[in-house]
């Protein structure tokens, strides 16, 4: 299954489709997207460590941690799954341990950066970028280690905050000759960056649309026009969630109980289905009601 969710996305990227890509961060959340018939699915970081561990996207989770979570969710899901692997979780080693190890969990794709260690969430301040030769050897280890060619390397700067956009473009370049499949320029501030990034790099570029950040959230056919290939929108549905949620436990705090609630209720026969209780009923029937 695996192979074949890598090849159906790798053509889609091989053939210049536009993709846009739903941020997941647990397994609802997957299970829901994965129902949709998006392209593929974006495993967000800053959502998983928020929502498995309680901590900001600062570094904080491990390797481990990260790609449990990858096998859950690829092994949860029918949908491609492109993966964040942050910075690699240490040295050249570990960047191919990562690659391997999250390859074989079932992604579709990595995600690889130039933050110093530890990393930052790119539309947060503070981030510093490692030196553009060890990101080049970052990429290119990361690209001899996959085993599958099919196995997608995205390579991220998160230089434009810290050294200005001209570098975060040479940086970009870099990342493309290095052999990335994928360039992605962390947060550039406008649509003239933006529109300047797709000029000067010639390789398929990903947009990353946060609402509240600080690249603007432009229209699906704007970013194809402009020259991305792909848009994540990792914030979009944990931002909803807790929106939803602070808005539940409000009413249940104020009237005691649910009657009355203003916020939208998915139908809970529903849900149990999309969680698999339509396969206990069904092995239950098969065995037990005879």
């Amino acid at each position: 299954m695996s192979e074949k969710k890598r090849k159906e996305f790798a053509d889609r990227l091989r053939q210049g489709e536009y993709m846009t890509l739903p941020g997941v961060f647990d397994l609802i959340s997957a299970r829901v997207a994965d129902r949709m018939g998006f392209p593929g699915l974006y495993m967000t970081g800053y959502g998983v460590v928020a929502s498995s561990l309680g901590l900001p996207d600062a570094g904080l989770a491990s390797y481990t941690e990260m790609v449990n979570c990858v096998a859950k969710i690829a092994q949860g899901t029918l949908t491609p799954l492109i993966a964040d692997g942050d910075t690699g979780y240490g040295g050249l080693l570990n960047v191919e341990y990562t690659v391997r190890g999250y390859e074989r969990a079932g992604a579709v794709a990595i995600q690889l950066e130039d933050q110093e260690f530890p990393k930052k969430c790119g539309h947060t301040p503070g981030r510093r970028v490692i030196p553009i030769e060890d990101m080049v050897a970052k990429i290119k280890v990361a690209v001899a280690s996959r085993e599958s060619d099919d196995f997608l390397v995205i390579g991220r700067t998160d230089a434009r905050s810290q050294l200005g956009l001209a570098e975060a473009i040479r940086r970009g370049q870099a990342i493309a000759e290095a052999g990335a499949d994928i360039v992605f320029i962390e947060a550039p501030e406008s649509i003239e960056e933006m529109t300047q990034i797709c000029r000067q790099i010639d390789q398929p570029l990903m947009a990353n649309m946060v609402e509240g950040g600080n690249t603007p959230v432009l229209p699906a056919q704007q970013l194809q026009e402009i020259g991305y290939q792909m848009a994540i929108f990792p914030g979009t549905a944990f931002l909803a969630a807790g929106s939803a949620v602070e808005s539940v436990y409000t009413h249940l705090k104020e009237t005691g109980s649910s009657p009355g609630l203003k916020t939208p209720l998915y139908d809970f026969t529903r849900f149990s289905k999309m969680m698999g209780f339509d396969k206990v009923w069904a092995f239950e029937k098969k065995w037990f009601e005879q």
